[in-house]
């Protein structure tokens, strides 16, 4: 499990470094919200301790950005306000959870893990694969700045795609798993809809890496 530390009290944040990686977690640790900010989205930690007060980005606008792109990442903030206003402003703005300094380190442990146990019994709502990533919620496929809302059959199979990247997958088993059809060698309904996915992720000089395999299917294609 990859811990992300974002304190910018250099004692606090050898302290979390140094007990966390006792326990057995990979830990990065920033000192800036706008670092924090481009780790906690262009790298994959499992959670994120993030300080309230940071320089260079605030905490809750850290919080806002990570929300927005990342809505199950566990965030659980540090903070040295005590008042009951800015927890419940913290935990309105979708932190999972809330920690006022001096805390125990005991107590902030049993948090991680606590938070940690209940990302991974959430249901995955989102895939990524070969530079795609889609929203299963909301159908939303991405390639790099390029966002498009896909209709319900072609999310399916794109979904499908991701899931078995880098493996070819036949004509019947794609029928099967989007369209329900156990097998109609005549249909051509796979290759349009491929095409209708090729059409809407094609980036300029960068086609979708959903290659024909001739007489077989398709492979979504990883990098």
């Amino acid at each position: 499990m990859e811990i992300l530390v974002v304190e910018d009290e250099e004692g606090i944040a050898d302290f979390l470094s140094r007990g966390l990686e006792a326990e057995g977690y990979e830990v990065t640790v920033v000192g800036d919200g706008i670092a924090g900010e481009r780790l906690a989205l262009s790298r994959g930690p499992d959670l994120v301790v993030l300080d309230r007060m940071l320089p260079g980005r605030d905490g809750i606008d850290v919080l806002g950005a990570i929300r927005e792109k990342k809505p199950l990442l566990p965030v659980i903030m540090l903070t040295a306000k005590a008042e009951v206003a800015d927890r419940v402003e913290g935990l309105d703005l979708g932190a999972t959870d809330y920690v006022t300094k001096p805390f125990a380190f005991e107590e902030l442990l049993a948090r991680i893990r606590s938070r940690l146990r209940e990302a991974g019994d959430a249901p995955q709502t989102t895939l990524e694969a070969g530079g795609i990533r889609l929203d299963l919620l909301s159908r939303e496929a991405s390639r790099g700045e390029l966002r498009v809302r896909l209709p319900e059959r072609e999310a399916n199979l794109l979904a499908h795609l991701l899931r078995h990247a880098g493996r070819v997958c036949s004509r019947e088993e794609i029928l099967a798993a989007v369209w329900g059809y156990d097998h109609d060698p005549g249909t051509n309904v796979v290759q349009v809809y491929v095409g209708y996915l090729r059409r809407k992720l094609d980036l300029p000089d960068d086609p979708v890496p959903i290659e024909t395999v001739r007489s077989v299917g398709y492979r979504l294609r990883e990098r």
